[in-house]
């Protein structure tokens, strides 16, 4: 095994040989044995090794373990401790998800703070083969069967192309010694049942099945990577920048068949899972929205607008404005002036001595009302924008400019009547919102 892990760093991961990096190290077969390849191959490396505090003295022995080994290779030990079950309550999080989390936000930290290039973990390919069947499972698209990635990032895995027979192997021609996580015998958790009770049937079932499952596997990945490039030029075409997102023309995209698939593929990157609401969007009411954590979908008259969420305050949270400038959501100018010259979408006058309250900009929220420059009475502001035809994003983007609670001006649309300049007007205010 040494010489094939040699020629594969060589062959694909050349650049572990010039720069310094780490192995992370629990303890277990497949990590103690990475870090016995590494050195054996004279890899620049320090090993790194997480106590999660989830076993009691057996998460204590394992780190002794590794601080044993990082002087019997004598390399460099990294290591921290984490309150795991804390975590995952603040977070919400499954233990395995908030370890995993904890795990990596570390490695980030240790590579930036000892100028660090790479890390590498110990998966080969009967986890890439668990994860195939776990994913396959609870249903996923083709990334979900193309396997456990060899390199993400910074984050390396050179044992894919290895067995869990060879590193077993490996470790008894040389006397390697590591220790046993009893959890990964206990069959209540998935992997460990797909471990246990699966995969050695699939292999009963054809002596050569692990070596058939890697060949599927690169054409899989293969086919994915065709796949992705495609996708990428749909988007470049169907994507029309539009209110900080896009919008996307609904004829176009009823033209793609099976339009599921397609929706799936679109929009998979922005992190949608309710796949049945999303592809309904092309056939809903205008105004229905769908969302992810980070993105929203809305279905217009004739488009999707995908948009991700606004960073800003709560609807109605006012940014007042200083005579002039401040810390303001949009660029806007403020200047007494002798006459009205120019006339134009982003300037607005006004009669000063009609402010009774510091000027104020916000969103609009429901029940807000003006009095339209130019009609009788008043108008809610939802009327308004239903008038001019606004969809969701355009309302959602739509700036107020206040005095008190009383709205001046609909940015860039509509003045409010009340604060108009008259022939008794003594001082002009010029509002300009900067382009």
């Amino acid at each position: 095994m040494l010489d094939a892990f040699r020629q594969h760093i060589a062959k694909t991961h050349s650049q572990l040989s010039d720069r310094a990096g780490i192995v992370a190290c629990s303890a277990g077969i497949d990590s103690v044995v990475l870090a016995h390849l590494c050195a054996a191959i004279g890899l620049n490396f320090s090993l790194a090794h997480c106590n999660f505090l989830l076993r009691g003295e057996e998460s204590e022995e394992d780190e002794r373990f590794v601080k044993d080994l990082a002087k019997e290779l004598n390399v460099k030990l990294y290591s921290t401790r984490f309150e795991t079950k804390a975590y995952a309550s603040e977070h919400r999080l499954s233990i395995q998800m908030a370890a995993r989390n904890l795990r990596y936000q570390w490695f980030d930290e240790l590579l930036k703070k000892n100028e660090l290039s790479w890390v590498l973990t110990a998966h080969h390919l009967d986890d890439t083969l668990e994860t195939f069947l776990i994913n396959l499972s609870r249903g996923t698209g083709l990334e979900g069967l193309s396997g456990i990635p060899e390199k993400n990032n910074k984050v390396i895995r050179p044992l894919l192309p290895f067995t869990r027979e060879q590193i077993e192997e490996y470790a008894g021609l040389h006397n390697i010694s590591w220790r046993e996580d009893l959890s990964n015998e206990d069959t209540k958790y998935l992997r460990n049942k797909i471990r246990h009770e699966v995969v050695p049937a699939l292999k009963e079932l054809h002596p050569t099945f692990l070596s058939n499952f890697s060949n599927s596997l690169q054409y899989l990945s293969g086919s994915a990577d065709m796949l992705s490039d495609y996708v990428k030029g749909l988007r470049e075409d169907l994507f029309v920048p539009y209110h900080k997102g896009y919008k996307i023309s609904l004829e176009e995209l009823n033209k793609l068949q099976p339009v599921e698939s397609y929706m799936y593929e679109i929009f998979k990157p922005y992190g949608f899972t309710s796949w049945a609401d999303v592809t309904a969007l092309l056939s809903a009411m205008s105004g229905k929205e769908v969302h992810s954590k980070t993105h929203r979908l809305i279905k217009d008259r004739k488009h999707l607008i995908l948009q991700e969420f606004p960073k800003q305050g709560p609807v109605g949270e006012a940014d007042e404005i200083p005579e002039v400038t401040g810390d303001l959501p949009l660029e806007i100018r403020i200047e007494e002036v002798e006459e009205i010259k120019e006339k134009n979408n982003t300037i607005l006058y006004i009669d000063k001595e009609t402010l009774n309250h510091k000027l104020t900009v916000r969103k609009w929220k429901k029940g807000d009302y003006f009095y339209p420059l130019g009609m009788e009475g008043r108008k809610k502001v939802s009327k308004f924008f239903k008038d001019e035809k606004m969809d969701a994003v355009a309302k959602q983007n739509q700036w107020l400019l206040c005095c008190g609670d009383d709205i001046v001006w609909v940015i860039g649309r509509r003045a409010d009547d009340r604060f108009k300049i008259t022939e008794k007007t003594r001082n002009i205010l010029k509002v300009t919102l900067a382009e």
